[in-house]
């Protein structure tokens, strides 16, 4: 009908949006770095524990900051479970890659599950 707003289906892809997804990834890549923190914080000691300590803090706020960021322009629904994910997904490669946690194909498996779920939320979103 003449005079009708048009609707539109398809995902808002601004600068703005592009920018916000980043600002996500790099939120979730802070959670990857604090959870390797506190990995190193096992086995550390004396001052080396204050250093990953901190780094845990860092990184900890670090992702605080930019996920509530990202969640300015996505819906939170979306964010945190992506946030998540990205997290969930990075200590289980960082725990085979640092920690010699065992890399078996089911855990492979369910975080490429895991993964292709994260894709899936930011192909709807």
């Amino acid at each position: 009908m003449e005079g009708d707003a048009e609707i539109s289906c398809s995902p808002r892809i601004g600068k703005k949006s592009v920018m916000s997804w980043i600002i996500l990834i790099l939120a979730g890549l802070m959670e990857v770095g604090f959870t390797f923190c506190l990995g190193k914080t096992k086995t550390a000691t004396g001052l080396e524990l204050v250093y990953w300590w901190t780094g845990f803090l860092g990184a900890l706020s670090c992702s605080m900051f930019l996920m509530t960021k990202a969640a300015e322009n996505i819906p939170i629904g979306t964010v945190y479970p992506v946030w998540t994910g990205i997290g969930a997904a990075g200590a289980v490669i960082v725990g085979i890659l640092f920690f010699h946690e065992p890399a078996t194909f089911w855990r492979i498996f369910f975080i490429a599950t895991l993964i292709f779920s994260i894709i899936g939320l930011k192909l709807l979103a």
